[in-house]
């Protein structure tokens, strides 16, 4: 089960003792009080949306929140319709039911 994310404040801390101070991501969740893994995953996210310490005066918290966590998009495989005509005839051979086709 998906944890709740950190609050924006602990966040941009995570991003400051480890790009600002140069700190250990143990040394960051001890201070933070959060799994070093989440400090792992924060800084892996910041890394893959180019973001670096300090901030720009520009990203706010909404902007920053969707530059690490971007909205995913699945794309449903559309299947072609089933020929009504072919069902008929598979349905004709012996043994052939419509839950094996």
């Amino acid at each position: 089960m998906a944890q709740k994310r950190i609050s924006m404040r602990k966040l941009k801390e995570v991003l400051r003792l480890y790009f600002g101070m140069r700190l250990g991501k143990r040394q960051i969740s001890r201070a933070c009080n959060i799994s070093h893994s989440t400090v792992a995953e924060y800084v892996r996210r910041a890394g893959n949306a180019g973001i670096k310490w300090p901030l720009h005066d520009d990203l706010d918290d909404t902007e920053l929140e969707a530059r690490l966590f971007p909205k995913l998009t699945y794309k449903t495989a559309s299947r072609p319709k089933p020929s009504m005509e072919e069902i008929h005839q598979e349905l004709k051979i012996k043994g052939v039911t419509l839950q094996l086709l």
